[in-house]
């Protein structure tokens, strides 16, 4: 088996995949559309603008050409952001022939369609087998990462052959990776704990304390539990890395861009002047338009995903979307978590 593999693109968490391999004995080629980029980590072995604190290993090599990127891998990772993933795959169908490993690792739905990354990709690469399409996600911020902090993954793919494939390729001893079959429920997991991840930040905003911070992780697991099953998810995925894992790190973590955003929702700055100013892609504001969409089509029950709409899309402020919530009707906790 060929040692080389492909990274696509070259931000935060593509960066830290590459580092992975590259510690792996990988020969990494790394995308990105930014020539300057390119030429930071070739000549620095920095990428300062996503990981400022990380020193690349040599192994890794950028371009700006996407043919030359994958040109040779066995195995080409898709780290691009959920708004991008058509784009990037539909640039990518002329240069692969199929026989790759094919992993992607963005947490998001796409707008409009509401479909999955994995259903994205096979839509734009039909020479790939569907089954065969690996996601990858779990409790893993690229910061710590990148410095070798211990790290525990899952990659989810049909066909249990791709998904220890995958495993081989990135397992070492400080980023352990586990195999789980449920593709449906690991995407999902990924996409949807970044809502949460939000409600959490405005919370903390707001001046709420942990009291608020458990019931809402608490609550909204209940919430991406029901969408899950309604859309074919094994509900014991989100028991795992994917789910609790996930949903705990990005609602806690200093490193969480969804958590930042909230926080600075939570204090009183406009939504929309908050993503012009995030420096990275916000997934939970895309998600939280697709969930909440995915939701009243479905007929499940999101109370805090809908209050998040509100007050991401149409104005509502932080404080009332709070009071709304706890002002629902009265119910059991097990039996609404059983019933939906």
């Amino acid at each position: 088996m060929s040692r080389k593999a492909a990274v696509i693109v070259a931000g935060s968490w593509g960066t830290a995949v590459a580092s992975v391999l590259a510690d792996n004995g990988v020969d990494v080629t790394l995308w990105t559309r930014s020539p300057e980029q390119a030429d930071e980590i070739n000549r620095e072995r920095t990428n300062r603008r996503y990981l400022p604190q990380a020193k690349l290993s040599p192994r890794i090599r950028a371009t700006v050409s996407i043919e030359e990127a994958v040109r040779d891998a066995s195995c080409i990772v898709l780290t691009a952001p959920s708004g991008a993933m058509r784009e990037v795959a539909a640039r990518l169908k002329p240069f692969l022939s199929g026989s790759e490993l094919l992993i992607h690792a963005a947490k998001g739905l796409e707008l409009g369609t509401h479909k999955r990354m994995s259903e994205v990709i096979a839509e734009e690469l039909p020479q790939f087998d569907p089954a065969r399409i690996v996601a990858l996600s779990g409790p893993s911020h690229a910061e710590e990462v990148i410095v070798r902090s211990p790290t525990t993954v899952v990659v989810a793919a049909r066909d249990r052959e791709a998904a220890e494939a995958a495993q081989d390729w990135l397992i070492n001893s400080v980023f352990r990776v586990y195999t789980n079959p449920d593709v449906v429920g690991v995407e999902l997991g990924g996409a949807l704990k970044n809502i949460i991840a939000l409600g959490a930040g405005l919370s903390d905003g707001l001046g709420f304390g942990d009291n608020a911070k458990a019931a809402l992780l608490t609550r909204g697991l209940a919430e991406i539990v029901r969408l899950g099953r309604e859309l074919g998810a094994r509900p014991m995925t989100f028991s795992g890395l994917a789910g609790v894992g996930d949903l705990v790190v990005t609602c806690t973590s200093r490193h969480s861009r969804n958590w930042k955003a909230g926080y600075l929702i939570g204090q009183g700055r406009p939504p929309e002047r908050v993503l012009a100013e995030m420096n990275m892609v916000v997934e939970g504001v895309r998600a939280t338009r697709a969930a909440y969409e995915l939701s009243v089509e479905l007929g499940v029950s999101m109370p805090i995903t809908a209050e998040l709409y509100q007050v991401l899309f149409e104005g509502k402020p932080p404080r009332d979307a709070v009071e709304s919530l706890m002002r629902r009707n009265r119910t059991h906790e097990m039996e609404e978590l059983t019933l939906g």
